[in-house]
C-alpha cells in the first residue's frame, strides 16, 4: 500500500467521520485513529482490493468500538465549525447547519447507509461490505434515512419551492 493511495482518500474520510462524530475534533480523532488502525492491519488489506471501502469499513469499525467504549459523541456541530467551511451566503451557511443538525437526528445505521451511498458514491455492495450487512439492509436502511431526512428537513422548508429552485434527485449508484 503506497502513502499516496491512502492520502487521496483523506478527505472522504475526513467527511464521513465528521457527520458520524458530529464535530470537527471528534472526526480529526476518528481519521488519525483509523489511519492508525490501517498502518498497524496493512498486510490484511489485499492489493486489487477496494483500498477506499477497506477504509470506510476500518473507520466504521473504530467509531463503534470507540462508542461501546464510552467515547463521548457530540450531537450539534458548533456554529464555529460551520463557519471553519468555504463561505458563502448566511442562508447557504443556515441551510447546511440544518442539513447537519438533521442528518445528526437520524440513527447511526441509517445516517452511515445514508452518507456512504449519496456523499460517498459507494454501491450498495460496498456500503453492506463495509457496515457488515446485507444488502437488503442497506436498501431498507436508505429508503428509511431519505423518507426521515425529508421529514425533517420539510419542517423548515416552504410547502412550495421558489420558481428559480431546480430540485435534483439523488441519484442511486449501481
Amino acid at each position: 500500500m503506497e502513502r499516496s493511495s491512502v492520502l487521496e482518500h483523506l478527505p472522504a474520510l475526513r467527511r464521513y467521520a465528521r457527520v458520524l462524530t458530529g464535530d470537527t475534533w471528534a472526526a480529526d480523532d476518528l481519521v488519525q485513529d483509523t489511519l492508525e488502525r490501517a498502518c498497524g492491519k496493512w498486510r490484511l488489506w489485499l492489493p486489487g482490493s477496494d483500498l477506499r471501502a477497506w477504509l470506510f469499513t476500518l473507520m466504521h469499525r473504530v467509531f463503534l468500538n470507540q462508542r461501546r467504549g464510552g467515547a463521548s459523541r457530540a450531537h450539534v456541530t458548533s456554529l464555529d465549525d460551520a463557519q471553519a467551511e468555504p463561505p458563502g451566503t448566511a442562508r447557504d451557511l443556515d441551510s447546511a447547519i440544518d442539513l447537519e443538525r438533521c442528518l445528526l437526528r437520524l440513527p447511526e445505521e441509517q445516517r452511515s447507509v445514508l452518507l456512504l451511498v449519496t456523499l460517498e458514491d459507494l454501491s450498495y455492495a460496498d456500503v453492506a461490505r463495509v457496515l457488515g450487512v446485507p444488502m437488503g439492509t442497506v436498501m431498507s436502511r436508505l429508503s428509511r434515512a431519505r423518507s426521515r431526512l425529508r421529514e425533517l428537513m420539510g419542517r423548515d422548508l416552504p410547502a412550495q419551492p421558489p420558481a428559480h429552485a431546480t430540485v435534483t434527485p439523488l441519484r442511486r449508484p449501481n
